[in-house]
C-alpha cells in the first residue's frame, strides 16, 4: 500500500506574483507536479512564460527608484517584518516543503527559522551600508568610492531546498537596495510561491519582490531579458553553462554557486562513531541531493575496514519512508527520473571495480510507488572513476582508503568540484594544514554542515562555482562600487 498524500487544500491557488497581485493562470504551458513518495499528481501547475517575464521586469524596474533610495532603517523594518512571517508560517512551510519534495515532516520545524535568520541578519545591514574615501593625487581633490545596487536581479533557485536558497539570495539582494525576480522551482514550487506572497503581505512595495513559476524557458527568458542587471543561479554546472551562455548576449553580470563532490577525509586518529554518524549526512540530508553533502569518503586504512562496519551498522537504523511520519529521517527523491539514473550510477561503478557494501537496490513495499532508495555504499572506489567524480545527487557514498596525509590532500582536490570538504581529526596541527590544503569554498572540521550560518561566505572554488552567498561578501555581491573624484583645485586667475 503507497504512502497517503499528504492535504493538498493548502497549497498555493497561484503560479505568479506579479505586484501585489497573484494569478493562477499565466502563458508558459501547464506541467503535473508528483508527490515523491506516491508519485500522485498534487496540482496542474500553470507556468509563466516570456509574457510574465516582461511584466515582472517591468514592475521591478518601476520599484527599484523608490525602494534603493528607501531610508535604511525602514527597509530594515520591512526585511524584519518578513523574517517574522516567515517564522509565523513556518509549519505551512513544512507541510509545503513535505508535498513538493518529499522532506521528512521532522525537519518542517527547522526550515523556516533558518531562512528567517538570513533575513535579520542582511536586514542589520540596510542602515550600515557605506563607501570609503581615497586619498587623492595630482593635486587637492575629494576622492571617494561609493555603491550602488544593480537594480533587477533575477533569482534562479534549485528544487532541494527552496526555501533556504531563496533566503540566501533574497536577502543580501534586497539589503543592498535591489528588486529580486524569483524564480519557484517547477519541481518545487510551493514554498518559494508563499514566500512571493509573504513579500506583499510583509508591506514591500509592489513590485520589490515578483514571483514566476516555471522551468528551464522561464530561466533562460529571465537571463535573457535586457532589463534584468545581475543574475544568482544556484544549480547544477550543465544548466550553469547555459545561464552564461544566454547571459553573455546582454554583457550582464552572472553568480554561480554550483554542484560539490565534497570529500569527507577521516584520519586514524578521528573519533570514529562521530565521524561515521557525520559521513552518513552526505546520504541522509535532503536523501543525498544537496549541493555540499559530503558524499566522497576518503578514510585511512588502518581504519577503513572498522569505520566501513560502522557506518553499514548505522545506516540500518535510518528510517527511510513515509515523510509524514514523525520518525522518518530520509524521505524520497525529486522523481522516477533521478532513481532510474542513479541506478544506472550504482551499476557502472560495480561494473568500473566498486564493491556494493549496502543498498543499491530500489525500495519496496509501501516504497515501491514513490521514488525511494536506500542509502547506498559503494566501497574501495577508484578516485577517477566515474562514481567518484561525477555529482551523484542521491543517497549515495563512496568510500576510498587512503595511506597518507599527502594522499588524502590530492584525493580530496582531484576532482573539478570545489564546494565543500570535511577533515575529521584530533590532531589540530593537522586540522589546520589540511583544511587550509582543500579546495573548497567551505571546509569544515569534525562537523557535517553546522556551520553554514548567514555571516559566513558560501560557494565555491573550481566548477562549484564563484560569488558567494553569505556574510559581508554576500552583501557585496549584489554592490557594483563607483569611484567619485572630486577636484578641488582653485581655478587659475585669469
Amino acid at each position: 500500500m503507497a504512502f497517503a498524500l499528504p492535504d493538498t487544500a493548502l497549497l498555493p491557488d497561484y503560479s505568479v506574483v506579479i505586484g501585489d497581485s497573484r494569478e493562477a493562470a499565466a502563458s508558459g504551458g501547464t506541467l503535473e507536479h508528483r508527490y515523491p513518495a506516491n508519485g500522485e499528481v498534487t496540482a496542474t501547475l500553470s507556468l509563466a512564460g516570456a509574457a510574465e517575464v516582461d511584466a515582472a521586469v517591468a514592475s521591478s524596474q518601476a520599484a527599484f527608484p523608490a525602494w534603493r533610495d528607501l531610508p535604511g532603517n525602514a527597509r530594515r523594518n520591512l526585511l524584519l517584518k518578513l523574517a517574522d512571517l516567515i517564522e509565523r508560517d513556518a509549519a505551512l512551510f513544512g507541510q509545503l516543503a513535505t508535498l513538493e519534495n518529499g522532506s521528512p515532516s521532522m525537519m518542517g520545524p527547522y526550515m523556516a527559522p533558518v531562512a528567517a535568520e538570513r533575513f535579520r541578519y542582511y536586514a542589520g545591514y540596510t542602515d550600515k551600508l557605506k563607501g570609503e574615501t581615497l586619498s587623492a593625487w595630482n593635486g587637492p581633490a575629494h576622492n571617494y568610492v561609493n555603491y550602488e545596487p544593480f537594480g533587477v536581479v533575477a533569482a534562479i533557485i534549485p528544487w532541494n531546498g527552496p526555501l533556504f536558497a531563496a533566503a540566501m539570495v533574497m536577502a543580501p539582494a534586497l539589503a543592498a537596495g535591489n528588486c529580486v525576480i524569483l524564480k519557484a522551482p517547477e519541481l518545487a514550487p510551493y514554498a518559494a510561491l508563499h514566500l512571493g506572497r509573504l513579500c506583499v503581505e510583509a508591506g514591500l512595495p509592489p513590485g520589490v519582490v515578483n514571483t514566476l513559476l516555471g522551468g528551464p524557458a522561464l530561466g533562460e527568458a529571465m537571463v535573457a531579458h535586457p532589463g534584468v542587471g545581475k543574475v544568482q543561479f544556484v544549480g547544477s554546472g550543465a544548466t550553469a553553462r547555459k545561464v552564461l551562455k544566454t547571459a553573455s548576449e546582454t554583457l550582464k553580470p552572472v553568480a554561480l554557486e554550483l554542484g560539490g563532490k565534497s570529500a569527507v577525509v577521516v584520519f586514524d586518529d578521528a573519533h570514529l562513531m562521530m565521524a561515521a554518524q557525520r559521513g552518513l549526512s552526505g546520504a541522509m540530508s535532503v536523501s543525498g541531493q544537496g549541493c555540499v553533502n559530503g558524499t566522497r569518503l576518503l578514510v585511512a586504512r588502518a581504519v577503513y575496514p572498522q569505520y566501513l562496519e560502522m557506518l553499514k551498522g548505522i545506516a540500518g537504523h535510518i528510517p527511510v519512508g513515509d515523510p509524514l511520519e514523525g520518525s522518518t529521517v530520509m524521505g524520497p527523491l525529486i522523481s522516477e527520473a533521478s532513481v532510474e539514473r542513479i541506478l544506472g550510477v550504482i551499476s557502472d561503478a560495480q561494473a568500473d571495480g566498486a564493491t556494493l557494501a549496502l543498498g543499491g537496490e530500489r525500495l519496496q513495499g509501501d516504497h515501491a510507488a514513490g521514488y525511494f532508495l536506500p542509502i547506498t555504499l559503494l566501497a574501495d572506489v577508484d578516485n577517477g572513476s566515474a562514481a567518484a567524480q561525477r555529482e551523484i545527487f542521491g543517497p549515495v557514498l563512496t568510500v576510498t582508503p587512503f595511506d597518507s596525509e599527502e594522499e588524502a590532500i590530492a584525493l580530496a582536490n582531484g576532482t573539478d568540484y570545489g564546494l565543500g570538504a570535511y577533515v575529521h581529526t584530533q590532531d589540530l596541527r593537522r586540522a589546520h594544514r589540511v583544511a587550509n590544503a582543500m579546495q573548497a569554498g567551505m571546509v569544515h572540521v569534525n562537523a557535517s554542515g553546522e556551520g553554514m550560518q548567514p555571516f559566513a561566505p558560501f560557494g565555491g572554488m573550481k566548477h562549484s562555482g564563484f560569488g558567494r552567498l553569505g556574510g559581508e561578501q554576500g552583501l557585496l555581491e549584489f554592490l557594483q562600487p563607483r569611484n567619485v573624484w572630486m577636484n578641488l583645485a582653485e581655478e587659475p586667475q585669469q
